[in-house]
């Protein structure tokens, strides 16, 4: 059976709002990050998607923001979480590197970058590979959603250079042990 993963980052958050570093630690969705999400969760409704099966990262504001979207029973998965930044989470995010990080937060009790990349692909594979439903949605984070991105690019046409913005949802296909980027769903919040 073909299924289809929604990965979707969390709303707007405190740190985001106030540009700190925020890796495994967390802060609460801002009155906005909640708007987003309802917005997001308008949006299943409009497509006629029907949400079966649903995960979210053990931070709050994953779970906040799956719950803004669809009323179902979902899972808390730690394989989902962000990014571990070590010493650099909470911090001002100009102390951050230019992209790409590669392994600069591991000498400060972070990740390495393949490491976490292939924590959250291994995750999510082994998530959607033992779901029985067809339509699965993740709520996760910006890097998390990126590096799932980057583990399959060598099967997807679809790519966005700038940065994925709060609520944006990544469409995937998975047949046969692979996934495929088929679609980048970006809301436009600028009314809000």
């Amino acid at each position: 059976m073909e299924k289809t993963l929604y990965l979707m980052r969390h709303g707007e958050t405190l740190f985001n709002q106030q540009k700190k570093v925020q890796g495994w630690c967390d802060s609460p969705l801002t009155a906005n990050g909640i708007k987003q999400a309802q917005i997001a969760g308008e949006y299943f409704k409009k497509q006629n998607i029907k949400i079966e099966a649903a995960y979210a990262s053990t931070s709050e504001r994953a779970s906040d923001t799956l719950e803004q979207v669809t009323a179902i029973p979902y899972q808390r998965v730690k394989g989902l979480k962000e990014w571990n930044f070590g010493a650099f989470e909470g911090e001002p995010e100009f102390l951050n590197p230019k992209l790409p990080y590669g392994d600069f937060f591991f000498p400060f009790g972070g990740e390495k970058e393949l490491d976490f990349r292939k924590r959250v692909a291994d995750t999510i594979a082994e998530l959607v590979s033992g779901e029985t439903h067809q339509n699965i949605l993740m709520v996760s984070h910006g890097a998390a959603c990126r590096q799932f991105m980057r583990n399959w690019a060598h099967t997807s046409q679809v790519d966005q250079a700038e940065k994925l913005g709060n609520c944006c949802i990544l469409k995937f296909s998975f047949k046969e042990a692979t996934f495929q980027l088929l679609e980048i769903i970006n809301h436009d919040f600028s009314n809000i």
